[in-house]
């Protein structure tokens, strides 16, 4: 899994971030999203996957490895 956020559409609701900390934060000054890792080990799909479709912007994108 490879994952790519775009910071243009964040709106900062913080979402990925409770669902996922090992792979993304948020930026103290206007708490815009920050991937920590853009290659999660498999045990951490499922969640980036959750973290991903509750996103209220769409600022989440995954794409699977073949």
């Amino acid at each position: 899994m490879k994952i790519s956020v775009d910071e243009a559409k964040c709106c900062g609701a913080g979402q990925c971030v409770l669902l996922a900390p090992e792979v993304f934060d948020q930026r103290d000054e206007d708490g815009i999203v920050v991937l920590l890792d853009a290659e999660p080990p498999e045990p951490l799909h499922a969640t980036v996957r959750e973290a991903a479709s509750v996103c209220p912007a769409s600022a989440i994108e995954l794409s699977e490895h073949a």
